[in-house]
């Protein structure tokens, strides 16, 4: 794929198998009426680790699925700016599912990968006439770039943080001097095969709890572990109470750590379930 900004993105697609094995066969439904799950991996991940693909072959029971590297990732061009515009990345993925025909398309995002799926529903809706609303998205030098058939129709966020520049965890000191110093960023990108870029953010982008207001009318579902070492329980908790009264279902999942690697294979069944459940006929 080829997001807005030129990058190119590595992508995945894979048909859903359910039915595959019984005299029906492979689901016999046209694309339009299959539903796509998107996956935005977290940071440092990529379409082909072991995590991803174990998510994918879970979620491909019941869906079509998309896997993809976000930029500086995998096989992917560019570079890492760590949730900011990683947005375009995951909006070149899902307007490509609708290009491939899905008419309805949930985003299932990890860690900067959940983060990043809360403000692409923000940012990118689908209009009252059932096409999507013309959204502009600033890019760089003050220039804007309209986005049409990009939205999301459910969004599913796991172990996403509230707010940016957190460092009250271990784990968020050491990723934010990966992030920040010249060293650090040589390990993500010979240790942890990551190229960040050395820019700042300017502007600050949408913070997550910020976002979460702005999804509404699509179905908004957030998973967290309580023994989650990167983000503790206020975060989840903070992006529930944006969301208001009903318009966000928090899932608490006892004993579970971070982000994909975290999530097992029952759980990724149930937001599977959910994500597809949550979709309008």
């Amino acid at each position: 794929m080829l997001t807005d900004d030129g990058i190119p993105v590595e992508a995945v697609y894979e048909p859903c198998t359910a039915g595959f094995g019984t005299s029906a066969g492979a689901r016999a439904e046209p694309a339009a009426d299959t539903p796509v799950i998107v996956v935005a991996h977290g940071f440092t991940g990529s379409a082909d680790r072991p995590a991803v693909r174990r998510a994918a072959r879970v979620f491909s029971q019941r869906a079509a699925v998309i896997t993809f590297s976000f930029r500086g990732h995998g096989r992917s061009g560019g570079r890492s700016t760590v949730g900011d515009r990683e947005v375009l990345d995951l909006a070149a993925a899902v307007a490509w599912a609708r290009t491939l025909g899905h008419r309805r398309v949930v985003t299932v995002g990890f860690s900067m990968g959940g983060s990043v799926v809360l403000r692409h529903g923000a940012l990118y809706t689908d209009g009252s006439d059932a096409r999507d609303a013309a959204v502009r998205v600033p890019v760089r030098d003050g220039r804007t770039e309209e986005h049409l058939g990009a939205h999301s129709d459910a969004v599913v966020s796991v172990s996403s943080p509230a707010r940016w520049y957190y460092r009250g965890t271990a784990p968020m000191r050491r990723l934010h001097w990966v992030v920040t110093r010249p060293s650090g960023r040589l390990v993500g990108r010979y240790g942890f095969r990551t190229r960040i870029a050395t820019e700042d953010w300017d502007p600050v982008p949408l913070s997550p709890v910020a976002a979460v207001p702005l999804i509404a009318p699509a179905p908004l579902l957030l998973v967290h572990g309580d023994r989650d070492p990167y983000f503790p329980l206020d975060h989840p908790r903070m992006l529930a109470d944006a969301a208001g009264e009903g318009g966000a279902e928090l899932w608490l999942e006892r004993g579970m750590g971070h982000a994909e690697n975290a999530a097992d294979d029952a759980l990724l069944g149930r937001i599977a379930d959910w994500a597809t459940g949550a979709l309008p006929a």
